[in-house]
């Protein structure tokens, strides 16, 4: 597996150029190196679904481990000018950040975990002035990859089982986009991408038949599927409808009698136009009374979960599913609604904490304050609601909380609940304190997490809300913040 050190640049200009002018800011403030803690959540599970899929740590494991201003980088922000005219850059400022490295600590939750709204995917601590020019690329690594990984889980669930391809590369947001594509989809559940280097990059299974193009180079449809079991007899899936699906799949029947007098099995066909559930019925019946009951069929053409689970109601015999647009560009919602914030400040390490809030007239966008953990309880294997609490302030034995939704209802977790705190560290003072995990596992993760999430939070449609709650104390440490920040905006 290559690392995406050979993929994707890490400089320190992977930032919005507000980012840099506050840096600058705290800099000549004396602030720079003042204590803070961000955390980076979503508001909302995507999708109109009861779950997202934690996505992209490794990347940011990556992107932070390397880091840094280089000199080229320092020379354009030399180059940049303020409204005047002049240097929007202080020479000494500029200086600072090019002797900047990562030394703050970093704990997230693990990719392949079910996730809920308003819980902290990653919290991070440590100089003011890191955090903050990292809240962008943090984002946009994580917003993007748990949004693909939400989308493929969803679609491996309504497969039900039968394997799920990748197949968006060509539909891709770019080359970047497509790398991060194969690999939140495989997390989410697929089995492989069509996408190679992004195969060789991670590791994935890479899977694929062939294109019409190759049915229209040659003057019949038969031969092309006997050249195509000439020159690849061991990955012989036959495209079926460039002139008529039916007809295509008699053609593939006589290639793979041709295939069986050589040795070799036909794997399948693929269905890309027309009505997949009647074809795929009548396929299915001239491939088993051929004596091909092994090739599989495989379908593309703009599925999603919602077209997989109508044709699966429709009684298809499609087996395998080849996805592409609408998992590559999470068509449905293009964006997750992650944000980060800075929760407390605190000028050293020795000193007290000064917790912050932001105000809103929306409920729902007034984030939480603390140093937070996510504590999830579960009744044996199953989880039945998360609690976030502060570290700074951690309950001493009774778990009392309040729902998110409804605040000012008391509520008691049940003595003897198991629970794991999903937080877990993985950098301190700026140096990796993990293994670096293998994509498979954190692919075997996602469907064991998944298996053991009860089906109401699971339903593609209408699922019920997950429960997540405020600890009490945070939840009072909240109310006192709102009340004293609404007290003294004016």
């Amino acid at each position: 597996m290559m690392s995406d050190a050979s993929v994707f640049p890490a400089s320190g200009l992977l930032t919005d150029l507000y980012q840099v002018t506050m840096a600058q800011g705290y800099y000549r403030c004396g602030m720079a190196e003042h204590e803070a803690v961000f955390h980076l959540t979503f508001r909302n599970v995507p999708f109109g679904g009861g779950f997202a899929i934690a996505c992209g740590l490794d990347s940011v494991v990556d992107f932070l481990d390397r880091w840094r201003f280089s000199q080229d980088d320092i020379e354009y922000l030399r180059g940049l000018k303020g409204n005047d005219g002049k240097p929007l850059f202080h020479g000494d400022f500029l200086r600072y950040l090019g002797a900047l490295r990562f030394s703050c600590e970093l704990d997230a939750i693990a990719e392949g975990t079910p996730v809920f709204g308003h819980e902290p995917l990653v919290r991070i601590r440590g100089p003011l002035i890191q955090c903050q020019l990292l809240e962008t690329p943090l984002l946009a690594l994580l917003n993007f990859q748990t949004l693909v990984a939400t989308k493929a889980a969803r679609i491996v669930l309504a497969a039900e089982g039968d394997p799920v391809i990748e197949f968006g590369f060509r539909r891709s947001q770019g080359m970047n986009g497509s790398l991060a594509v194969g690999r939140a989809s495989y997390i989410g559940g697929c089995v492989g991408t069509s996408n190679v280097f992004a195969g060789r990059a991670y590791d994935i299974p890479v899977l694929g038949t062939h294109a019409h193009s190759w049915v229209m180079a040659f003057e019949s449809e038969r031969e092309a599927f006997f050249r195509y079991a000439d020159a690849l007899p061991n990955n012989c899936v036959f495209l079926v409808d460039t002139y008529d699906s039916i007809t295509g799949v008699k053609h593939a029947i006589e290639a793979a009698r041709r295939l069986e007098d050589k040795g070799y099995q036909i794997a399948g066909i693929r269905l890309d136009s027309g009505d997949l559930a009647v074809l795929s019925i009548k396929a299915r019946e001239l491939l088993d009374e051929a004596g091909f009951s092994q090739a599989k069929i495989v379908a593309s053409n703009e599925l999603d979960e919602h077209r997989i689970h109508a044709l699966k109601q429709a009684g298809a015999k499609i087996q395998v599913w080849g996805v592409g647009t609408r998992l590559a560009t999470a068509y449905d919602q293009p964006a997750l609604d992650g944000v980060y914030k800075l929760a407390g400040i605190r000028a050293d390490s020795a000193g007290a904490w000064r917790f912050r809030i932001k105000l809103s007239e929306n409920e729902a966008k007034v984030p939480n304050p603390g140093v937070q953990q996510v504590r999830r309880f579960f009744h044996g294997e199953a989880p039945f609601i998360d609690v976030l609490y502060n570290l700074e302030d951690p309950p001493s034995k009774d778990w009392s909380y309040a729902l998110l939704e409804d605040p000012d209802r008391r509520q008691f977790v049940p003595e003897h609940s198991q629970w794991k705190d999903l937080l877990q560290p993985v950098f301190r003072a700026g140096q990796l304190v993990v293994e670096r995990e293998n994509i498979a596992e954190s692919r075997k993760r996602t469907l064991s997490a998944l298996g053991a999430l009860e089906d109401r939070f699971r339903r593609l449609d209408a699922p019920d809300r997950y429960p997540v709650g405020l600890e009490s104390r945070l939840g009072d440490l909240k109310r006192d913040l709102v009340a004293e920040a609404r007290k003294n905006r004016n």
